[in-house]
């Protein structure tokens, strides 16, 4: 039985390899020479080819080369409004530098005007402190002299 089913395998391997292989595969015996004339086609093919990839990238060149030097009235149009929009920009950006420049101004101005406030403040500080002493000393000298006006008079 074992020996059945491995003929019946064995059968149905070789009838599919023979669906499957052509005839003309090396697999049976025949060896397929080239045809000298294919080949030579072939190569024909292949120059032809060549030649109409050659000729397409030409003529895009050519088309490149018309559109860049012979400009038509809708890039010419269209490159006008990149350039008016070029100088709106940098017009734009002049106008935020001078804004930017005129802040800084300002704000210098306001920091030189913070500070000479400051040293008003400070130099009235030290006017108010001086009188202060000034005075504390004044008052000590009163006392002094009172105190020593006390003690002649006691001593007299």
């Amino acid at each position: 039985m074992l020996n059945r089913s491995s003929m019946l395998k064995l059968s149905l391997v070789v009838i599919v390899l023979a669906k499957a292989l052509p005839m003309n595969s090396p697999a049976y015996g025949e060896i397929i020479q080239p045809n000298p004339l294919q080949r030579e086609s072939f190569q024909e093919r292949m120059r032809q080819q060549q030649e109409e990839q050659i000729q397409r990238t030409q003529e895009q060149m050519n088309e490149t080369w018309l559109r860049q030097n012979l400009p038509q009235p809708q890039l010419q149009q269209q490159l006008r409004i990149q350039q008016q929009q070029f100088s709106q920009q940098q017009e734009e950006l002049r106008r935020q530098q001078q804004l930017r420049l005129q802040q800084q101004d300002l704000t210098q101005q306001w920091q030189n005007f913070t500070r000479q406030q400051q040293l008003r403040i400070q130099q009235q500080q030290l006017r108010q402190d001086q009188q202060i002493r000034q005075q504390q000393e004044l008052r000590l000298q009163q006392q002094r002299l009172q105190q020593q006006f006390r003690q002649q008079k006691n001593n007299l």
